[in-house]
């Protein structure tokens, strides 16, 4: 399989920006989702959206890297502030107790997040190798 150059970026942001627009409230709904399901979709599966949002994110700012290196990136920069839910010093505590420090860090370590920062990443992947085809082929 050839490797596609990088698509123009104004376009490609303009779509980022338009998927980041969706995927936030998206993500928002589960995490305060309430209802049959409540705590999988609170807590372990809103995993996927929070690494889609991600990626969509790191992808905007660094365009030219390509989508793979991205997810993967992402992939491990969530999996190690998974792991830093561990380490819980009073400073860190302060910022979880406030709703960014909660949506962003997390509060409680469980491994059943990592399945679902895979699919997330992985579906964030195959976003972005789309979105790029998609633009690429337009110009």
């Amino acid at each position: 399989m050839s490797k596609l150059p990088a698509p123009p970026y104004r376009p490609y942001r303009q779509a980022l920006a338009v998927c980041m627009a969706v995927i936030v409230p998206l993500g928002l709904a589960l995490k305060f989702y309430q209802g049959p399901g409540q705590s999988w979709l609170n807590d372990t599966f809103g995993g996927v959206p929070y690494e889609i949002f991600f990626v969509l994110l790191a992808a905007y700012i660094w365009p030219a890297v390509s989508p793979g290196r991205i997810a993967i990136a992402v992939c491990l920069a969530t999996c190690g502030v998974e792991f830093l839910q561990l380490w819980q010093p009073a400073w860190l505590q302060a910022i979880r107790a406030t709703l960014p420090g909660r949506l962003v860090l997390g509060t409680t370590f469980s491994w059943a997040d990592f399945p679902y920062y895979f699919v997330g990443s992985g579906l964030g992947w195959l976003g972005l190798r789309g979105l790029q085809r998609k633009i690429y082929r337009t110009y």
